[in-house]
């Protein structure tokens, strides 16, 4: 019976431990590699991050993604777990609010929600609309941007928009990386002309 048992097990752990996994990547790198490799972003050859994994952009002139608990790192990936009450998330929030509106001259009191808080996974690739738009003018500047330049933005934002399921549900949101990828490729003259 124990050696029955046995024979068993390993057979079982080498049939899903071994033979179904690498058939099934097998099948996905054949089939569809893009997605089975973590949708990359390939820029000159090299791998320069991943369309659902966010990443962390500080510079004036880049678009900045939501806050992160896990400054990005999938390992350990998560929220805060602080709830609304907290006086510690009351206080991050406040902070990012002063930074935002420092760092975009700005004095207005609403906003954009997915700038304050961070993403219950800490990996959100994505902002709104209208988080972009609130951060053209600071992105303008720092590339000194000319105004045809500026309006040429605000519509790529607009054509870059993903989102709602079958067309009809869900809200709109941006991919912070193509964003900025795209900023560099068309924008990368720093004086605009």
């Amino acid at each position: 019976m124990f050696w029955t048992a046995c024979k068993i097990f390993l057979t079982m752990t080498l049939l899903t431990g071994c033979i179904y996994p690498l058939i099934v990547t097998g099948l996905a790198q054949l089939l569809m590699p893009h997605q089975a490799n973590g949708k990359t972003i390939v820029i000159d050859g090299q791998v320069r991050g991943y369309e659902l994994i966010g990443q962390s952009f500080k510079e004036d002139k880049y678009f900045w993604a939501r806050p992160s608990q896990s400054n990005y790192n999938p390992l350990h990936s998560g929220g805060s777990n602080l709830g609304p009450t907290s006086k510690k998330l009351q206080q991050l929030v406040q902070e990012r609010a002063q930074h935002l509106k420092q760092a975009h001259q700005s004095s207005q009191s609403s906003l954009p929600t997915n700038l304050l808080y961070a993403s219950n996974s800490g990996l959100d690739p994505h902002i709104s609309p209208q988080a972009a738009y609130f951060q053209i003018k600071r992105v303008s500047r720092a590339r000194h941007l000319n105004p045809d330049q500026e309006q040429e933005l605000l519509i790529a934002i607009y054509h870059m928009r993903e989102g709602r399921q079958l067309g009809l549900l869900g809200p709109r949101y941006v991919n912070i990386l193509k964003l900025n990828q795209l900023l560099d490729e068309k924008f990368s003259d720093s004086k605009g002309s």
